[in-house]
Order: structure tokens, then C-alpha cells, then sequence
């Protein structure tokens, strides 16, 4: 599936996936009154709002981008019909030749870890049928659990085609609580400590992140495609310095890029994530192009035409990923 995202970005020339990630508060209210004089203000009428409002904003969009990434929390917080609809979702954009990554961020081990990998990337026996839960094409892992917890999606990535995205440098602001923990050397035993001084935990080595990153490219090696590794690595948009040392710490693994736009980062800061042959790295942009009507830029389209405003947003960050991507290959 990795070169189905590649031939995916070359033929749409646009190294971006569109975020699904719907809150009520983003759906019209024409959408939400539709569903709910169907189904109620129930669980199940909030579901139809989900499905509609994402319909919507695909058939706008699929055309423009290569890939969606639908967060499954936004729908699990609507129970069982929110599923239904993240299956839909999930469903149809893959009719319309869209990679879907799942935002899964799964994370256990042993038949645990392989239940998690076989719901979204895998089948499942059922009787003598060998069935598809979710269907997905990437799967978000966290690697907090090591190899235990990584492998069992290895062995089903090798065994379907598919991929996964390890969270390596998350784009949040606590993210650095324990990524940025430098994990101590040898050398820094030596250090004189006194009581509550933490110079020991935190001289020399290497931060977290970065030890995970060699992790991600050890795993990586082991599940190649023809040019790059079904396994790829999370790093947030929202450290750029950052994600220069993972790009070179993991040369053959794509790195999904969260946090532009909404969060804070900006494509300038974002070209050092690609590797030179103009690959390497996705972009995500979620609630800055489904919600887009709800910005000043794009307030004209008003609610009625929210689609519209979603399909100017995928173009207005296709042109400032790629005039960012131009302007480093003129200056190289």
C-alpha cells in the first residue's frame, strides 16, 4: 500500500491528507436538522450527521488529494452508530481510490496487538470466512510497548500490503514531558548529583524521540516496499528541528506530518521532512479544511456551500506545501 500512496501523491502532485475528524460543532446546521428529523437527537441521528457532513466534504475533495485519515475517536464518542459511520467513511473513500490512514493510535501486545492489527489492516476467521472489519490502509501505532506491541502489526502489514505510522515526535505541546527526555549515557553516571538534581536522567544520550526513530527504521528495514518501508513514523509539524534530525535518523520511512495550519506549523518549516527525491512525507491538515467555512478567508462560501470552502482550502495548502518544496529545491 505505500505505492499506492506514492503513485497517489505523484498523479494528485500534492503531498497532503485531509484529516477526518468531525465534531458536531463543525457540521451545518442544515446537516444536523436533516439527520435528526430522521433518526432523532440520538446517537444514531448524530452518525448520519458524521456520514452526510463527510460525504459531502469528500466528493468535494477526492479528486485534489491522495489520502484521508479519519481520527476513529470522533466517532467512537457516538458508540456503535459513530462505528458504523467510520466504517462508511472508510468505505467509501476507498471507492473513490483514496488512501485511507486510520488514526487508531492502538498500542498493546501479544493477541491483544494482533487483534487491534487485524481489525484495521487485517481479516478476521469467522467460521470458515476470512472477514474485513474496518479495511483501512494504515494504521497510526504508539510504540510505548516496544516490539511486542509493533510486531504483530509487522506481520500483518507483511502479510496484507499495508502500512502503519509509528508516533515518534508528537505535535502537541506536552508532547516533550517524555519525548524530549534524554535518556542518560554511561558518561553521565559520573556527574555529581546531589539530592533532586536530575542531571543524571538528562546529560548525554539521546532524547527519546530520536531513540524511537532508530527503532522505527530498524522495523522498517524488515517490511520494505520498492523504495520505501511499510513502516512509517508520526512527527508533529510543530517542531521542525526536530523532524530534520528524523528525517535523516529514518531514510526509508514516510513521516505522516501533523499540526500545519490549525496547530501552528508552517510549510516553510516543513521541507526538511521530504526527502530529495521530492517523497518521504504527508501532510495533515484536519479541522483547517473540513471546518474551513468557519475561517474569515473562506467565510464567504458560508454554511451551505461548506464543501466548497473545504475544496479552496485543499488547494490554497497544495500550492503552500509545494511553493515551500520549489523554493528549497532552488536555494539546494
Amino acid at each position: 500500500m505505500i505505492q499506492k500512496l506514492i503513485e497517489n501523491i505523484k498523479k494528485t502532485k500534492a503531498p497532503i491528507v485531509v484529516g477526518l475528524d468531525p465534531m458536531l460543532s463543525y457540521i451545518p446546521e442544515q446537516i444536523q436538522k436533516s439527520a435528526f428529523a430522521e433518526y432523532g437527537e440520538t446517537l444514531e441521528g448524530a452518525a448520519e450527521a458524521v456520514w452526510q457532513y463527510n460525504k459531502r466534504i469528500v466528493d468535494a475533495v477526492y479528486d485534489l488529494i491522495p489520502a484521508v485519515k479519519p481520527q476513529i475517536a470522533m466517532y467512537e464518542q457516538f458508540g456503535l452508530p459513530g462505528l458504523a459511520a467510520f466504517k462508511k467513511t472508510v468505505d467509501y473513500c476507498k471507492e473513490k481510490d483514496l488512501v485511507v490512514i486510520g488514526d487508531v493510535k492502538r498500542g498493546d501486545i501479544g493477541s491483544t496487538s494482533a487483534a487491534y492489527a487485524a481489525a484495521h489492516l487485517g481479516r478476521v476467521a469467522v467460521g470458515s470466512q476470512m472477514l474485513t472489519p474496518f479495511g483501512e490502509d494504515f494504521a497510526t501505532v504508539n510504540p510505548y510497548l516496544g516490539t511486542d506491541g509493533i510486531k504483530p502489526f509487522l506481520d500483518v502489514c507483511r502479510e496484507e500490503k499495508k502500512g502503519i505510522f509509528i508516533l515518534v515526535k508528537t505535535s502537541n505541546p506536552s508532547s516533550g514531558e517524555f519525548q524530549d527526555r534524554r535518556i542518560a549515557d554511561p558518561a553521565a553516571d559520573a556527574l555529581p548529583q546531589t539530592s533532586g538534581d536530575s542531571r543524571r536522567n538528562e546529560a548525554g544520550g539521546k532524547p527519546l524521540y530520536e531513540i524511537v526513530g532508530e527503532k522505527v527504521a530498524e522495523w522498517a528495514t524488515s517490511c520494505m516496499g520498492d523504495t520505501y518501508s511499510y513502516v512509517g513514523a508520526v512527527v508533529g509539524a510543530t517542531y521542525p528541528e526536530m523532524g530534520k534530525v528524523l528525517r535523516r535518523v529514518m531514510p526509508k520511512s514516510f513521516i505522516l506530518v501533523p499540526g500545519y495550519g490549525a496547530q501552528g506549523g508552517k510549510a516553510k518549516d516543513l521541507v526538511h521532512y521530504f526527502n530529495e527525491d521530492g517523497l518521504g512525507a504527508i501532510v495533515n491538515s484536519s479541522r483547517g479544511i473540513i471546518a474551513a467555512y468557519k475561517q474569515e478567508k473562506y467565510a464567504s462560501y458560508g454554511a451551505e456551500h461548506f464543501a466548497e470552502a473545504s475544496r479552496a482550502a485543499v488547494v490554497d495548502m497544495i500550492g503552500d506545501i509545494n511553493h515551500a518544496l520549489e523554493q528549497r529545491s532552488e536555494c539546494d
